[in-house]
């Protein structure tokens, strides 16, 4: 019975030499944006018919629908929601205005602080800032939160769009110098 116990075991640890892989199951949600066809009906136009990128900005529910798509996490997406319209009214909320927040939201801790507010942070649209302080009396450490708007997730989309852009103008000016110098 020891033997078969070692044998089984052989088989399922790898062999030193071999290269453990992950098997791929797709994006982790996590780490993934909802992108719905550039012209799906749930996006307000954003570009002309030739490819001109119109005036017209997007809401905050609109933009909300990238992170939190309605459809598929409602809950995740009123939060959020809810929570960003706080932000860009007071620009920056503490530790206790968090709190009365999610109780006069009624809104679940664990929704709130273990899925919304770890994918705002993650993706740039809020900065979370934390302070040590010591209270004297007790020398107990306590780090209170700040979370105010951030820059960083319209400057990443910038980036991603502005380099895909310059891409493109390339490829597309290569082809007229080419065409060019055929008929030359």
């Amino acid at each position: 019975m020891a033997e078969e116990e070692v044998e089984k075991e052989k088989r399922i640890q790898p062999a030193p030499s071999e290269k453990k892989e992950i098997a791929s199951r797709g994006i982790p949600s996590a780490e993934s944006l909802y992108l719905p066809a550039h012209n799906s009906p749930e996006l307000r136009a954003f570009q002309d018919s030739n490819e001109t990128i119109t005036r017209n900005l997007w809401n905050l529910e609109e933009v909300m629908t990238f992170i939190f798509p309605k459809k598929y996490q409602e809950k995740y997406h009123d939060a959020a929601l809810a929570f960003l319209k706080l932000l860009t009214e007071k620009t920056s909320v503490g530790g206790a205005e968090i709190g009365q927040f999610v109780s006069q939201n009624g809104i679940s801790k664990a929704t709130f602080y273990n899925r919304v507010l770890p994918r705002l942070k993650r993706i740039g649209l809020i900065k979370v800032e934390r302070e040590t302080i010591v209270a004297v009396e007790s020398k107990r450490k306590y780090r209170p939160m700040l979370i105010s708007l951030s820059k960083t997730f319209g400057n990443y989309l910038m980036k991603i769009g502005d380099s895909w852009l310059a891409l493109v103008d390339d490829a597309r000016s290569r082809k007229l110098q080419k065409e060019r110098v055929e008929k030359a």
